[in-house]
C-alpha cells in the first residue's frame, strides 16, 4: 500500500475570490505560479459569512444547522460556543489513522475547546477562551472597554469613521506584521522545515488573520499598487433603496468615507491580500526545504469573503451580496492533478473540503457530509450531477437576523427573516442592484427558490421553520419540501 499524502492548509481571514486565480485583482505571483501547478476553483463559496461557522463548515463538512456554531462563539451575546455534541472533524479522523497535526494560528471554532482537543498539536497551545461554566455569562470586557473611551473627535481623520459611544474606528493604514500573521507563519514553517521525508503522513494547518479588516498593511505592500488605477464598483453607487433597511443602515457608516477614502481602502485591502501571498510563499519555501513537495497536498483558501465597497459596504455580515461569500480556493497535489493550470467553474462549498481531504487520505466515509469530495475534479472526471445552486444559513453575527439564500446560474433569493425578501437576476444584475422579489412576474421564480431553499434545509437539518403566526414570514414555507402549495 503506497503512503498517503501529506496535506499542508493555507486558510487566510476575509479573502475575497477574485483576489486569487483566476482573475487575481491583487499582485499575488505566487498564487499565480501555485494556480498553474494545481487547480483552481473560481466559483467557490462560504455558507456563512463569518469566520466561526464557515471554519466549523471547513472543518466538520456540515452546515451550521449540524454542526451547530452560528457567531462568533467569543463575544458575550453569542449564539452558540462550539460545536454540537458528537460532531467530528477531518482532523479526528486523520489523527486516528496515524497521521502527526500541527496547527499555527487562528481557530476560531469553539470558545470551548482548542485545535488540541480536536487531534492537533501546538507549539503554544493556549486554553479555552472559556469553560462552560463561564459560557452562559457575559464577560468582563465587553463593559469594560467603555469604561475608559476618549471622547469622540470633532473632525475625522483620513480613514476614519466617528462612532460617538463606540469609539473612533479607523479603517485602513500602515503597519508592520499586522496581527501578528509572520509569527503564524513562522512557526509553521519552522515545523515544516523540521519534518522528515519518510516519516508519519502529517497535515498541517497555517492561520493568518489578514487581510481581515482594519485594513493596515506593511508600506512595501502598498507601494505594489498605483492609486491612480483603483476604481470603485459599478454598485457603488446603489442606495440600496429596495433592500431591507438594515443594509442601509450598515452603509451609513462608510458613508461618512469620501469616494477617495474608499479608493484608499480598495488599495489597502488589495495590498493586504498581497502581503499574505508574501506570506504564503515563505511557507512554499519552508515545503520545499523540508523534501516533500511531491508527498505533500496544498490547499489555498479563506473563511469568507469581503464587500470590498460593492454597494458602499466593507468587511461582511448580513447584507448578503455574493462577495461577502465568495472566497479564493486552490489545490496543488503534484502528480495527480490532470492537466494542472485548470480552472473548475462549478459551485464548491467550504464544506466539500472535509470530505475532499479524507478521500485523498484514502480513510473510509464513516458518517453523512454536506459537502461532496472534489476528487473527481482533480482528476478530470466530474459528476454531471454536480450541485447546480449553492445555499447559505446565517442567524447574523453579533447583530442577529435570520437570512437563508439559495443561488443558480441565473437567480439569488433571499429569504430576510427579519425585513423584505430579495431576489436578483445574475445575469442581467450581475451586480445585485435591482431587487425583483416585490415583482408580481417573479412569483413563480420565488416559489421555486423557496422550495429548493426548504428542501434544503430539510435535508440539512435546519430548525428555521417555526410556524408561529408572529415569526413565520417567508413568503412559502416550509411545506415546500414536501410538495405543499
Amino acid at each position: 500500500m503506497s503512503r498517503p499524502p501529506n496535506f499542508l492548509i493555507f486558510m487566510t481571514d476575509q479573502q475575497r475570490g477574485d483576489t486569487a486565480p483566476p482573475v487575481l485583482r491583487a499582485p499575488a505571483p505566487n498564487l499565480a505560479r501555485f494556480a498553474g501547478e494545481g487547480i483552481a476553483f473560481s466559483r467557490a463559496y462560504c455558507p456563512s459569512p463569518h469566520c466561526c461557522p464557515s471554519r466549523a463548515s471547513f472543518f466538520s463538512g456540515l452546515f451550521p444547522s449540524e454542526h451547530g456554531v452560528w457567531n462568533n462563539v467569543d463575544v458575550g451575546n453569542a449564539l452558540s460556543r462550539g460545536l454540537y455534541d458528537g460532531v467530528r472533524l477531518f482532523s479526528e479522523d486523520l489523527r486516528d489513522a496515524g497521521y502527526d497535526l500541527h496547527y499555527s494560528g487562528k481557530w476560531h471554532v469553539s470558545a470551548l475547546e482548542t485545535p488540541v482537543d480536536r487531534g492537533w498539536r501546538m507549539t503554544r497551545p493556549p486554553k479555552p477562551v472559556m469553560t462552560r461554566e463561564e459560557a452562559g455569562r457575559p464577560r468582563p470586557f465587553e463593559w469594560k472597554q467603555y469604561e475608559k473611551l476618549p471622547p469622540t473627535p470633532r473632525t475625522r481623520g483620513d480613514g476614519e469613521i466617528l462612532r460617538p459611544g463606540y469609539g473612533t474606528y479607523t479603517h485602513y493604514g500602515e503597519r508592520e506584521n499586522p496581527f501578528g500573521d509572520e509569527e503564524v507563519v513562522a512557526d509553521g514553517a519552522s515545523v515544516l522545515r523540521e519534518r522528515k521525508k519518510g516519516g508519519d503522513p502529517w497535515c498541517q494547518f497555517i492561520g493568518p488573520v489578514g487581510p481581515h479588516d482594519p485594513y493596515f498593511v506593511p508600506p512595501r505592500f502598498l507601494d505594489l499598487i498605483d492609486p491612480k488605477s483603483i476604481e470603485l464598483p459599478a454598485s457603488f453607487a446603489d442606495a440600496m433603496a429596495d433592500k431591507p433597511a438594515l443594509y442601509r443602515k450598515t452603509r451609513s457608516r462608510f458613508d461618512q468615507l469620501t469616494p477617495r477614502e474608499h479608493r484608499e481602502a480598495i488599495r489597502h485591502y488589495l495590498a493586504f491580500c498581497a502581503y499574505e501571498d508574501h506570506l504564503f510563499g515563505e511557507v512554499l519555501r519552508a515545503l520545499a526545504e523540508s523534501g516533500q513537495e511531491e508527498e505533500t497536498v496544498v490547499l489555498y483558501l479563506s473563511d469568507h469573503g469581503d464587500y470590498m465597497a460593492e454597494h458602499g459596504l466593507w468587511c461582511k455580515g448580513l447584507p448578503s451580496f455574493r462577495s461577502a461569500y465568495h472566497i479564493p480556493a486552490l489545490l496543488r497535489h503534484p502528480g495527480k492533478i490532470r492537466d494542472p493550470g485548470r480552472v473548475v467553474d462549478r459551485f464548491v462549498s467550504l464544506a466539500d473540503f472535509a470530505p475532499t481531504i479524507l478521500e485523498l487520505a484514502d480513510l473510509p466515509r464513516a458518517r453523512r457530509f454536506a459537502g461532496e469530495s472534489l476528487v473527481p475534479f482533480l482528476e478530470g472526471r466530474p459528476s454531471p450531477r454536480w450541485r447546480d445552486a449553492w445555499f447559505t444559513q446565517s442567524n447574523g453575527n453579533e447583530l442577529y437576523g435570520i437570512q437563508r439564500t439559495v443561488t443558480t446560474e441565473k437567480w439569488r433569493y433571499v429569504y430576510n427573516g427579519f425585513d423584505e425578501d430579495e431576489l436578483y437576476d445574475l445575469e442581467a444584475d450581475p451586480g445585485e442592484c435591482r431587487n425583483l422579489a416585490r415583482d408580481p412576474a417573479c412569483a413563480p421564480v420565488i416559489k421555486a427558490c423557496s422550495k429548493r431553499l426548504w428542501t434544503f434545509a430539510h435535508e440539512n437539518q435546519d430548525t428555521c421553520v417555526n410556524r408561529y403566526i408572529m415569526v413565520a414570514h417567508a413568503p412559502m414555507g416550509p411545506g415546500l419540501a414536501f410538495g405543499e402549495a
